[in-house]
């Protein structure tokens, strides 16, 4: 488990006592409430003294207009709804069944997918429930999947059960090659032997894929065409929570649907989540073609309330809402919801690292169209690819670790992927040299992902890897970084970032540059409290012209920016 890096020479604070102190602070900057009519806290911990560090001029900025701040967006409701505590293990209520009850060996010795599948199964088919897989080590021949709403499975610690699998997503999926042409693999990037994804879906993905018709993986299916209007939307602003809708009668309170916004001729869409100006209008959007092919953009958001025409939404608007991107709520692929898998080590057969883009799929944990649900103290050891956000909303990932012989990509967020939130998590290092022609990147985000955290990591190995496909509005907090690692991304997916891009308090221990500080490189973006850094042999020069907006403070201090976590911060805003 990751663990914040405090002690006394660096002058951090408990978090309590942070928590605290970034209300007072709000509360006082602060125009009285925030967006949406929500009151700040206003109480001053009884230990403040005035000695006490001081919030960065930076975030008591932020703090009086936390939705709408040019350059650090609002990720304070990210996550498993809207930021709420994972569910506690439950005792004598619902649905439980023991995978030993349907057959599966704790010994190692015979493939207990078969049983594990079937109860997993079992509880999906009674509306939910939680499958136990109590202490031992499982062998795995086939993929472990999650397809149904509701059901968590649990084993007994990530040090206590294990799940050893030995085929990998090839030999039981088969080839996977990419739909923008050539030789790669899209195990690359997608799918996991863990496999958190609605069974519709599933079937519709790995159908495509034997097919050799390869899909687009996200919310409105493989083609992009599955999906159906259930109201226009009125014009609204960055930051709004209730907008106006012109037909109410296909939209309800608790209802999942997705904000589409498609661009214009001119790429207006594209150059707001670049932050606008002069910059981005120069910018030739026409021959990025896979940037192209990300958009409609597409938000999943959940209703909160429905009074007449105003429709109010659990989470703000991520950007403008303007007539000529053709707004409006829509249908979306049945999402899984609630569901989770929790203590457990998932070890793959030790082979070697493939060379880059050639992964076979030994790949740890997926989550492709699920909201709402979660991994907590989850390992994956000897993984291709650790941990997938592929059209994947308002997950949490707590306590989670990669760790064995090394991974092209430990972290991944791609496909449209949004308020997902990561913390305490890990990156060991590699227990083995890197095989000739492989690739080490990180924490990645890509294809127009927004509003994700990255929280409290230690990353002894890996980068903060953007695949270009401009992501946006995305915050890093509170890491430490071991930066050996490079991005990735192709000239035809655009720039490394969009707007409102943050890195806030890392700690970079080697001293290499290549994405942590990104106030030359990002637009509408924030560095704050980041290790002094130089650059090395990858150097990327910023993709739009002029002035890019940026604003950098307690460059090299990271230690005694306060508040030390924005993540934290922000969810003690208030709601």
């Amino acid at each position: 488990m990751a663990t914040r890096m405090t002690n006394a020479t660096n002058g951090n604070i408990s978090r309590r006592g942070l928590l605290g102190s970034a209300v007072a602070v709000a509360a006082a900057a602060a125009t009285g409430t925030l967006g949406g009519g929500t009151a700040l806290a206003a109480t001053t911990p009884a230990t403040a003294t005035s000695s006490r560090p001081q919030p960065t001029p930076l975030w008591r900025e932020f703090a009086a207009t936390p939705f709408t701040h040019p350059q650090i967006p609002f990720i304070g409701r990210a996550g498993y709804r809207g930021g709420s505590a994972l569910p506690r293990p439950r005792t004598g209520h619902g649905f439980t069944a023991n995978v030993l009850d349907y057959g599966a060996d704790p010994g190692n010795s015979a493939d207990s997918a078969p049983a594990i599948n079937r109860a997993i199964a079992a509880a999906g088919e009674r509306g939910g429930g939680t499958v136990i897989v109590p202490e031992g080590t499982y062998r795995i021949d086939d993929i472990i999947r999650i397809a149904h709403s509701n059901v968590v499975v649990r084993g007994a610690g990530s040090g206590r059960t294990t799940l050893y699998a030995t085929k990998s997503l090839t030999e039981i999926v088969g080839a996977y090659g990419s739909r923008y042409g050539g030789d790669k693999s899209s195990w690359s990037w997608a799918g996991g032997l863990i496999w958190l994804c609605p069974e519709a879906r599933w079937t519709s993905l790995t159908d495509a894929i034997r097919a050799k018709a390869w899909p687009f993986e996200g919310w409105t299916g493989n083609k992009r065409d599955a999906w159906q209007t259930l109201t226009t939307v009125a014009p609204a602003r960055l930051g709004d929570r209730t907008i106006t809708v012109d037909d109410p009668r296909k939209v309800r309170r608790g209802a999942l649907v997705l904000l589409r916004l498609a661009d214009d001729s001119a790429h207006t869409l594209l150059e707001h989540m670049a932050g606008g100006g002069a910059g981005p209008e120069a910018y030739y959007w026409d021959d990025k073609t896979k940037l192209t092919s990300y958009v409609p953009y597409e938000w999943p958001v959940r209703i909160t309330a429905v009074r007449g025409r105003r429709v109010t939404l659990e989470r703000p608007l991520p950007l403008d809402v303007r007539p000529e991107w053709d707004p409006r709520l829509t249908t979306l692929a049945t999402p899984l919801t609630g569901s989770g898998v929790e203590g457990l080590t998932l070890e793959a057969v030790e082979t070697p690292q493939s060379p880059h883009l050639l992964d076979k799929g030994y790949n740890g944990v997926a989550f492709q169209c699920a909201y709402d649900c979660w991994a907590d103290d989850i390992t994956v050891r000897h993984v291709d690819n650790g941990f997938g956000l592929i059209g994947a909303s308002a997950c949490t990932l707590r306590r989670t670790k990669v760790a064995g012989r090394g991974s092209h990509h430990p972290y991944y967020c791609r496909e449209g992927s949004h308020d997902n939130l990561i913390e305490d998590f890990t990156i060991e290092q590699r227990t083995v040299p890197a095989p000739a022609g492989t690739q080490l990147h990180g924490i990645n985000v890509e294809g127009l992902s927004s509003y994700n955290v990255w929280s409290r990591g230690v990353m002894e190995m890996g980068t903060f890897d953007s695949h270009r496909g401009m992501p946006f509005a995305n915050v890093r907090t509170d890491i430490t970084v071991n930066n050996n690692g490079r991005h990735g991304g192709d000239a035809s997916a655009g720039p490394l970032f969009g707007a409102r891009f943050t890195h806030w308090n890392i700690r970079v221990t080697n001293g290499r540059a290549g994405l942590m500080r990104i106030d030359g490189l990002a637009p509408y973006s924030a560095t704050v409290g980041v290790s002094e850094v130089t650059e090395f042999d990858q150097i990327d020069v910023p993709d739009f012209p002029g002035d890019l907006h940026t604003r950098l403070e307690a460059y090299g201090t990271p230690g005694a920016v306060r508040p030390a976590n924005l993540h934290d911060a922000q969810r003690a805003l208030g709601r």
